[in-house]
């Protein structure tokens, strides 16, 4: 895959999934813009990429405020020129059973999760029109697809992603511009390596290969699906979850 110097956009790349995506698309190239809302997060993996041999930057933002996503954009243009790729992963669980759930816990994940997406995208589309390519993946879930006991609002976030995800795509085909989904499963994070033992083979039942997925499993996709090599993939969703939901 020839990414010929582009570069990527990866909200959310702080730590775990976003940053294995932003260390795979620096590995191939790829110049990053190292969003997330925590500073000390981004500028560590930018530092890192750096080192890596690509141009990177951190930028430190509010993906839900409309605001904070157009400052983000314009600094991203102002130090590369443009953009090539946009992986809309930053992502929020507050999780509780339907009749507990807080109005504000709903509204959270719906704004960090899903809003964003369509802020960032809104943003994006502006851009790679102009250059007529560009390259869209949001990270949905498999529970957009299974639904999940105590994640009302995180399943719904993460089935709106896959709508929004199909719409992007046919409105921007005609324009070079691919949009595309990746719906991890059960993925091995600092989160669930806190969980008892006993909850993790819970987990590993529910999955036919037996295990947890890995960042990398989720972030060897999303690279694909940045490429040239993708060209002809749009308003899919590339399921990883180790055969959990077929």
């Amino acid at each position: 895959m020839d990414f010929k110097g582009q570069v990527a956009l990866v909200t959310g790349a702080g730590r775990g999934i976003g940053q294995a995506i932003a260390e795979s698309l620096a590995t191939l190239g790829v110049n990053i813009a190292v969003v997330d809302l925590s500073a000390d997060d981004a500028g560590a993996v930018a530092e890192g990429l750096v080192r890596m041999g690509v141009r990177a930057i951190p930028v430190t933002a509010d993906v839900s405020n409309a605001d904070s996503v157009k400052d983000m954009f314009s600094t991203v243009v102002k130090e590369f020129g443009g953009m090539d790729i946009l992986v809309n992963n930053a992502g929020i669980t507050r999780d509780a059973l339907l009749l507990r759930m807080k109005e504000e816990d709903w509204d959270s994940v719906i704004d960090v999760n899903l809003k964003s997406v369509f802020l960032c995208s809104k943003e994006a589309v502006k851009i790679m029109s102009k250059r007529r390519y560009g390259r869209v993946v949001n990270i949905a879930s498999v529970v957009a697809f299974m639904g999940n006991p105590g994640q009302a609002n995180y399943s719904a976030s993460k089935a709106g992603i896959v709508g929004l995800t199909k719409t992007i795509a046919k409105e921007y085909a005609g324009r070079g511009i691919t949009a595309n989904a990746v719906a991890p499963g059960f993925i091995m994070t600092a989160m669930t390596e806190k969980l008892p033992d006993n909850v993790k083979d819970e987990m590993k039942k529910a999955i036919p290969m037996g295990k947890l997925g890995t960042v990398q499993d989720v972030a060897n996709a999303v690279v694909f699906l940045s490429s040239p090599d993708a060209g002809y993939i749009t308003g899919q969703v590339v399921h990883v979850n180790g055969g959990m939901y077929m």
